[in-house]
Protein backbone atom coordinates (compact mmCIF):
# COMPACT_ATOMS: atom_id res chain seq x y z
CA UNK A 1 0.00 0.00 0.00
CA UNK A 2 1.21 3.80 -0.81
CA UNK A 3 1.47 6.34 1.49
CA UNK A 4 -1.05 8.17 0.14
CA UNK A 5 -3.64 5.25 0.25
CA UNK A 6 -2.47 4.50 3.40
CA UNK A 7 -3.20 8.21 4.39
CA UNK A 8 -6.53 7.81 3.02
CA UNK A 9 -7.58 4.73 4.95
CA UNK A 10 -6.54 6.36 8.15
CA UNK A 11 -8.58 9.45 7.33
CA UNK A 12 -11.85 7.42 6.63
CA UNK A 13 -11.32 5.03 9.89
CA UNK A 14 -10.99 8.54 11.66
CA UNK A 15 -14.09 9.81 10.58
CA UNK A 16 -15.93 5.78 10.63
CA UNK A 17 -15.08 5.94 14.59
CA UNK A 18 -15.94 9.71 15.23
CA UNK A 19 -19.15 8.82 13.41
CA UNK A 20 -19.99 5.78 16.18
CA UNK A 21 -18.58 7.27 18.97
CA UNK A 22 -19.85 10.49 18.93
CA UNK A 23 -23.23 10.15 17.38
CA UNK A 24 -22.44 12.36 14.38
CA UNK A 25 -24.79 11.96 11.42
CA UNK A 26 -24.24 12.86 7.31
CA UNK A 27 -26.57 16.07 6.97
CA UNK A 28 -29.71 15.80 5.27
CA UNK A 29 -29.15 16.84 1.41
CA UNK A 30 -31.79 19.03 1.91
CA UNK A 31 -33.47 21.19 4.82
CA UNK A 32 -36.70 22.74 5.59
CA UNK A 33 -36.74 26.24 5.05
CA UNK A 34 -36.49 29.18 7.54
CA UNK A 35 -34.95 27.35 10.22
CA UNK A 36 -33.89 30.09 12.43
CA UNK A 37 -30.73 30.56 15.06
CA UNK A 38 -30.33 28.73 18.01
CA UNK A 39 -30.42 32.36 19.64
CA UNK A 40 -33.51 33.65 18.02
CA UNK A 41 -34.84 29.96 18.99
CA UNK A 42 -34.12 30.46 22.65
CA UNK A 43 -35.67 33.73 22.36
CA UNK A 44 -39.06 32.88 20.89
CA UNK A 45 -39.16 29.66 22.86
CA UNK A 46 -38.99 32.78 25.76
CA UNK A 47 -42.16 34.46 24.67
CA UNK A 48 -44.03 31.33 23.86
CA UNK A 49 -47.30 31.22 26.57
CA UNK A 50 -47.00 28.23 28.18
CA UNK A 51 -50.70 26.66 29.10
CA UNK A 52 -52.18 23.09 29.90
CA UNK A 53 -52.49 21.18 26.29
CA UNK A 54 -56.31 22.14 25.38
CA UNK A 55 -58.96 19.32 24.62
CA UNK A 56 -59.30 17.01 22.06
CA UNK A 57 -62.38 17.48 21.03
CA UNK A 58 -63.24 18.14 18.02
CA UNK A 59 -60.14 16.81 16.36
CA UNK A 60 -59.86 14.93 13.18
CA UNK A 61 -56.87 15.06 10.27
CA UNK A 62 -59.35 16.28 7.85
CA UNK A 63 -60.05 19.56 9.65
CA UNK A 64 -56.42 20.45 8.39
CA UNK A 65 -56.81 19.79 4.93
CA UNK A 66 -53.56 18.23 3.11
CA UNK A 67 -52.17 17.62 0.50
CA UNK A 68 -53.37 20.34 -1.39
CA UNK A 69 -51.88 21.42 -5.10
CA UNK A 70 -48.74 23.66 -5.15
CA UNK A 71 -47.74 23.92 -9.02
CA UNK A 72 -48.76 22.04 -11.97
CA UNK A 73 -49.93 18.37 -10.83
CA UNK A 74 -47.80 18.58 -7.69
CA UNK A 75 -49.23 18.52 -4.36
CA UNK A 76 -47.29 19.43 -1.20
CA UNK A 77 -46.13 15.66 -0.03
CA UNK A 78 -44.75 15.69 -3.74
CA UNK A 79 -43.52 19.15 -3.74
CA UNK A 80 -41.47 18.03 -0.29
CA UNK A 81 -39.99 15.05 -1.60
CA UNK A 82 -38.30 16.73 -4.78
CA UNK A 83 -36.76 19.01 -2.10
CA UNK A 84 -35.33 17.04 0.49
CA UNK A 85 -34.48 14.46 -1.66
CA UNK A 86 -31.02 13.61 -3.87
CA UNK A 87 -31.57 13.21 -7.93
CA UNK A 88 -35.36 13.08 -7.58
CA UNK A 89 -37.33 11.78 -10.92
CA UNK A 90 -40.84 12.46 -11.50
CA UNK A 91 -43.66 10.91 -14.01
CA UNK A 92 -45.95 13.22 -15.53
CA UNK A 93 -47.55 13.32 -12.25
CA UNK A 94 -44.82 14.43 -9.80
CA UNK A 95 -44.64 11.05 -8.51
CA UNK A 96 -41.21 10.43 -7.80
CA UNK A 97 -40.28 7.85 -10.15
CA UNK A 98 -36.61 6.96 -8.34
CA UNK A 99 -33.90 9.23 -6.03
CA UNK A 100 -32.79 8.88 -2.94
CA UNK A 101 -33.84 10.45 0.84
CA UNK A 102 -31.93 11.16 3.58
CA UNK A 103 -33.80 11.08 7.30
CA UNK A 104 -32.33 13.19 9.49
CA UNK A 105 -34.23 12.05 12.35
CA UNK A 106 -32.77 8.24 12.02
CA UNK A 107 -30.52 8.40 10.22
CA UNK A 108 -31.64 6.34 7.29
CA UNK A 109 -31.00 6.82 3.52
CA UNK A 110 -34.04 4.96 1.53
CA UNK A 111 -34.35 4.85 -2.35
CA UNK A 112 -38.10 3.78 -2.06
CA UNK A 113 -40.91 7.03 -1.95
CA UNK A 114 -43.02 4.50 -0.14
CA UNK A 115 -40.65 4.36 3.04
CA UNK A 116 -41.19 8.12 3.51
CA UNK A 117 -43.07 9.80 4.73
CA UNK A 118 -44.15 13.82 5.12
CA UNK A 119 -43.57 14.53 9.11
CA UNK A 120 -45.66 18.06 10.23
CA UNK A 121 -43.13 18.79 13.01
CA UNK A 122 -45.88 20.15 15.25
CA UNK A 123 -48.20 17.74 14.47
CA UNK A 124 -51.48 18.55 13.60
CA UNK A 125 -53.52 16.74 16.80
CA UNK A 126 -50.30 18.78 18.89
CA UNK A 127 -51.43 22.54 16.98
CA UNK A 128 -55.44 21.41 17.79
CA UNK A 129 -54.70 20.84 21.93
CA UNK A 130 -52.35 24.28 21.92
CA UNK A 131 -54.39 26.69 19.68
CA UNK A 132 -55.29 25.51 16.21
CA UNK A 133 -59.23 23.88 17.65
CA UNK A 134 -60.37 27.94 17.47
CA UNK A 135 -58.56 28.22 13.59
CA UNK A 136 -60.49 28.51 10.49
CA UNK A 137 -60.58 25.80 8.22
CA UNK A 138 -58.32 27.93 5.89
CA UNK A 139 -55.25 29.01 8.56
CA UNK A 140 -55.53 25.14 9.56
CA UNK A 141 -55.41 24.28 5.74
CA UNK A 142 -51.94 26.57 5.77
CA UNK A 143 -50.48 25.37 8.45
CA UNK A 144 -50.61 21.67 7.66
CA UNK A 145 -49.31 22.43 4.12
CA UNK A 146 -46.81 24.91 5.13
CA UNK A 147 -43.56 25.48 2.88
CA UNK A 148 -42.23 28.67 3.79
CA UNK A 149 -41.73 27.56 7.50
CA UNK A 150 -40.02 24.67 8.66
CA UNK A 151 -42.42 22.25 9.04
CA UNK A 152 -42.39 19.78 6.64
CA UNK A 153 -39.70 17.60 6.15
CA UNK A 154 -39.22 13.77 4.78
CA UNK A 155 -38.49 11.48 6.96
CA UNK A 156 -38.72 7.33 7.19
CA UNK A 157 -41.92 6.10 7.55
CA UNK A 158 -41.17 4.39 10.82
CA UNK A 159 -39.55 7.56 12.49
CA UNK A 160 -42.59 9.46 11.56
CA UNK A 161 -44.96 7.05 12.97
CA UNK A 162 -42.67 6.65 16.39
CA UNK A 163 -43.27 10.22 16.73
CA UNK A 164 -46.83 10.36 16.23
CA UNK A 165 -48.27 13.42 18.00
CA UNK A 166 -46.09 13.52 20.60
CA UNK A 167 -44.38 16.67 21.66
CA UNK A 168 -40.35 16.68 22.25
CA UNK A 169 -40.76 16.19 26.35
CA UNK A 170 -42.32 12.42 25.21
CA UNK A 171 -40.47 11.68 21.79
CA UNK A 172 -36.77 13.44 19.98
CA UNK A 173 -35.01 12.33 17.04
CA UNK A 174 -33.11 9.04 17.60
CA UNK A 175 -30.10 10.74 15.92
CA UNK A 176 -29.29 12.82 19.18
CA UNK A 177 -27.07 15.34 16.77
CA UNK A 178 -30.28 16.89 15.07
CA UNK A 179 -32.11 17.51 18.30
CA UNK A 180 -30.75 21.13 18.19
CA UNK A 181 -32.21 21.58 14.59
CA UNK A 182 -35.70 20.00 15.41
CA UNK A 183 -35.88 22.28 18.78
CA UNK A 184 -35.63 25.09 16.33
CA UNK A 185 -37.82 24.32 14.01
CA UNK A 186 -40.61 23.54 16.69
CA UNK A 187 -40.04 26.58 18.28
CA UNK A 188 -39.88 28.87 15.67
CA UNK A 189 -43.21 27.17 13.85
CA UNK A 190 -44.88 27.29 17.19
CA UNK A 191 -43.56 31.22 17.77
CA UNK A 192 -44.70 31.78 13.99
CA UNK A 193 -48.54 30.80 14.40
CA UNK A 194 -48.49 31.89 18.23
CA UNK A 195 -49.80 27.99 19.48
CA UNK A 196 -48.94 27.22 23.03
CA UNK A 197 -46.77 25.26 25.08
CA UNK A 198 -46.57 22.95 28.32
CA UNK A 199 -44.26 23.74 30.91
CA UNK A 200 -43.03 20.14 30.50
CA UNK A 201 -42.21 20.81 26.43
CA UNK A 202 -40.90 24.21 27.04
CA UNK A 203 -38.07 22.30 29.51
CA UNK A 204 -37.28 19.87 26.93
CA UNK A 205 -36.95 22.44 24.44
CA UNK A 206 -34.73 24.26 25.96
CA UNK A 207 -32.18 21.43 27.05
CA UNK A 208 -32.44 20.59 23.21
CA UNK A 209 -31.53 23.91 22.75
CA UNK A 210 -28.49 23.76 24.84
CA UNK A 211 -27.15 21.09 22.59
CA UNK A 212 -26.59 23.93 19.34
Amino acid sequence: MTVGRLLRALLAGLAFTLVVTLGWAVPASAAPPNIPSAATARSELAALRVAAPGSMSGYSRKKFPHWITISGSCNTRETVLKRDGDDVDTDEDCYPTSGTWYSPYDGETVDSPSDIDIDHVVPLANAWRSGASSWTTEKRRQFANDLRYPQLIAVTASSNRAKGDQSPDDWKPPVRSYWCTYAKMWVHVKHHYALTITSSEKGALSDMLGRC
